[in-house]
């Protein structure tokens, strides 16, 4: 942002050395926007005041850089492990390695409450679709419920062994999910905050969940028992589970049973539906596997833009948005 300011590049592409270079900052033009240029096999394209666009010719690939459409600094002191906004776009809800986990207007970062409760770190936060309610999990095994209005825990949940990990929500939230270091699943009846059952118990952490509509092909098995009546939303569904022994799992939502196992190349981090066919999960190495549920023996395509972590993942449009370590 400074004339004569530096800023680094590096371009790597799967299985060739990583290429480096530099952009410098000239000065401003007439109308304001900064004049930039690149060295060492780097090209600056469009240049406006609110973003830049590079290439690297040598590997025949762009990126556009954006800035930051807004920036609230001021809502936690240190990184923020998880945030989500709700239905209505009105209210952000995040959890920060500060120990705090805070609810805040989207439009102006301004904080409206603050949500005291669990023990230790809090790793996860959800609006229900209602963006009235928030569901957590922490460290110390607790899955909580929260009013966004005044703040009040209103349900606790216990039964997990280790720290929780991510959650999901069934259908409009009378059922939710957790996973957890512990290595199960669990679904809950938020009514009566009971666990209504382990929906699996795979041996090895699970680090990231996503639950959604199978395709109509989809063979997902049949409950060994009547599931409770209190189960609602759970029929036609399948829970994707990102575990950290390097295996993506799709189990049947109400059957409890095993519908696919697919093996990446290193811990699953996170895990996505992108339709009720096509399937995202992030590795610890940096691969996003995209696969089709009907046939999980090969992944549709695997991409690969950095080695750091793929921490979450979102469809967007047409596509997806991941952000990585």
């Amino acid at each position: 942002s400074r004339d004569e300011g530096e800023a680094w590049l590096s371009c790597r592409s799967t299985g060739k050395p990583t290429l480096y270079g530099r952009v410098t900052r000239r000065g401003l033009s007439s109308d304001g926007v900064p004049d930039i240029v690149a060295a060492e096999g780097f090209v600056v394209g469009e240049v406006t005041k609110k973003s830049i666009l590079i290439s690297c010719p040598q590997e025949n690939v762009s990126t556009k850089f954006l800035a930051p459409y807004t920036s609230f600094c001021r809502i936690h002191q240190k990184s923020i492990t998880c945030l989500d906004i709700s239905s209505g776009g009105g209210l952000g809800v995040s959890t920060s390695t500060d120990g705090t986990m805070k609810i805040w207007q989207a439009a102006n970062g301004e904080i409206r409450r603050l949500l005291e409760g669990h023990v230790y770190d809090v790793n996860c936060c959800r609006f229900f679709p209602s963006g009235l309610v928030v569901l957590s999990g922490g460290m110390d095994a607790q899955l909580k419920i929260w009013s966004a209005e005044d703040a009040s825990c209103v349900v606790t949940f216990k039964g997990h062994k280790g720290g929780i990990l991510d959650t999901a929500i069934v259908d409009r939230g009378r059922n939710v999910l957790s996973c957890s270091r512990d290595g199960t699943a669990r679904l809950w009846d938020c009514g009566k905050s009971a666990c209504l059952g382990i929906i699996t118990d795979c041996g090895s952490p699970i680090n990231g969940i996503a639950v959604g509509t199978a395709d109509n092909s989809l063979n997902l098995g049949t409950p060994e028992k009547p599931p409770s009546e209190r189960e609602i939303g759970t029929e036609g569904k399948i829970l994707l589970l990102a575990q950290e022994d390097k295996k993506l799992q799709g189990v049947g939502l109400q059957s409890r049973q095993p519908v696919f196992l697919f093996v990446g190349s290193d811990a699953f981090n996170c895990c996505t539906f992108l339709s009720s066919t096509y399937i995202l999960a992030g590795t610890q190495d940096g691969n996003i596997y995209q696969l089709d549920v009907r046939n999980t023996n090969a992944p549709i395509q695997v991409i690969h833009r950095s080695g750091a972590p793929v921490l979450s993942l979102l469809p967007y449009r047409d596509g997806f948005i991941a952000s990585q370590g």
